[in-house]
């Protein structure tokens, strides 16, 4: 209002107001030069909005000073917004922490240049702004390591519900993925679920506009009193504390841990079992209540062998203390890994989100020896497939008696058997391997192999090593393997 000590009040205001939250505070100022501003012609024109607005409201730089070092003293962090050169320049003097950057000056390249020769990070809002505007500004300052946050902003004041359109902090996040994004609002005072949404989605940063009514001053329809304040920055904590932890899952209660427990179906002998025998899955029941120590369907995986090392009568609870265990499971992240590996040194290109198929002919323990991994591309009349072997791993022979296939090598050598005959197989070789012909390769440095073919079936692999036939239980399926 172009009054300091009223300034002031309302920094003072503003401290006792966020007093015991456990948020960084910063209060704003805006600078104007307004000789510099307002063109000479038009300042003694109050019949304009905004140069009555800004003149009635002017303050020299030495009150501007005085305002900043109260922000400071109160234990804020002290943001500024130029609406010209020279205020930048006496942004830069008057030491403040940041600078804010207003929508309506996103795209003033002027004022940006000059902005970017200071050392002061800087926050962006963008409302009315398009993507390629708010890209090009984004790249500008990121460019020159100047961007902290971009704001989701509507410039409306004040803003409509209706009109919040607060999914654009969702399109802010992923669009800019590596700068923070905050929500500055201009919702009418007592509105308090709008906040509560933007910390939901993940907005870290947010600017309200405040003030202190008193008999000489009022408040606009967009600025919130000391109360309504405090009341938005309760609603904020609250709707953080419900949001929980962010980038790892959270840390699961005593109680939550004991509910879920008590709910798990446990594993009960459905027939005597003798010491030494291996527990599958025809051997149990699975049934409610449990006892501590006792496994639980979640337990069971085909990954997961079960060994007796005591007799259980029918209907006894199988304990953990009774068996011995052996898992598999960190064999197949070790497989994944490796495969991973291959396929990015030989520099071959498959979408994210294809399956990628664990084959191991002889087991899981054995895969290293024999076996391979398959990524299928696409599967209608005609087919691609991916075949990686690693290095030191074979595939066993096998035909097709409906799928004519060809091999393209992508990535390293196999030695390939067809019908008997041997032949050496390196980068960018094709060989084509009609329906009904033998075939099986191994690898010493490791391959990927490009394979075109006919439509592809799994009941149309037949093998010439009926343990391989009989072991229906030889393939897994893993998603989410790209990092």
């Amino acid at each position: 209002m172009g009054d300091v000590a009223h300034g002031r009040r309302i920094i003072a205001e503003m401290k006792a107001t966020c007093a015991g939250l456990d948020f960084r505070f910063a209060i704003k100022l805006q600078y104007r030069h307004l000789p510099e501003f307002i063109h000479r012609d038009y300042r003694n024109r109050m019949d304009l909005k905004f140069v009555r607005r800004f003149s009635e409201t002017a303050l020299n730089w030495e009150d501007y000073r005085r305002l900043k070092d109260s922000i400071v003293d109160a234990g804020f962090l002290a943001i500024c917004t130029p609406w010209d050169e020279t205020s930048v320049e006496k942004i830069v003097e008057h030491g403040f922490d940041y600078l804010k950057v207003p929508s309506c000056y996103l795209t003033d390249w002027p004022l940006a240049e000059k902005i970017a020769q200071t050392e002061l990070p800087v926050i962006v809002s963008t409302a009315g702004e398009t993507f390629d505007e708010i890209d090009r500004v984004v790249s500008f300052y990121l460019h020159r390591k100047k961007l902290t946050a971009i704001m989701h902003c509507v410039g409306e004041y004040p803003t409509a519900d209706e009109n919040l359109q607060l999914n654009q902090i969702d399109l802010l996040k992923h669009r800019y993925s590596n700068v923070d994004i905050g929500y500055s609002t201009h919702e009418a005072p007592g509105q308090y679920d709008a906040v509560k949404m933007a910390v939901a989605k993940g907005a870290t940063l947010f600017e309200k506009h405040v003030g202190v009514p008193t008999q000489q001053y009022g408040l606009n329809a967009y600025s919130a009193n000391p109360e309504q304040v405090r009341r938005w920055l309760e609603a904020a904590r609250s709707a953080t504390s419900m949001a929980g932890v962010e980038n790892r899952r959270h840390d699961f209660s005593l109680n939550e841990k004991n509910t879920l427990n008590e709910l798990r179906r446990a594993a009960f002998a459905r027939r005597p079992i003798e010491t030494g025998e291996i527990i599958g899955l025809a051997d149990i029941f699975l049934s409610i209540p449990g006892q501590e120590g006792q496994i639980a369907a979640n337990d069971l995986s085909k990954y997961t062998e079960f060994r007796a090392t005591r007799a259980y009568a029918q209907g006894e609870a199988i304990l953990y203390s009774g068996v011995t265990s052996n898992d598999t499971r960190s064999l197949l992240h070790g497989i994944v890994k490796d495969v991973t590996t291959l396929l990015r040194n030989s520099r071959a290109i498959v979408p994210a989100q294809l399956h990628l198929e664990v084959s191991y002919h002889y087991g899981l323990e054995r895969f290293r020896e024999c076996g391979s991994t398959t990524i299928t591309v696409i599967n209608r009349e005609y087919c691609k497939r991916v075949i990686l072997i690693l290095p030191g791993q074979r595939h066993p022979e096998q035909w097709h008696k409906q799928k004519d296939e060809t091999y393209h090598m992508l990535y390293g050598e196999i030695d390939l058997v067809l019908d008997g005959q041997h032949r050496r197989c390196v980068l960018n070789d094709v060989v084509i391997i009609p329906r009904g012909v033998r075939h099986e390769f191994s690898s010493a440095t490791g391959a990927v192999i490009e394979e075109i073919s006919s439509a592809y079936s799994q009941d149309d692999s037949y093998y010439s090593d009926p343990a391989i036939t009989g072991n229906l239980d030889r393939k897994t399926y893993v998603t989410n393997w790209i990092d």
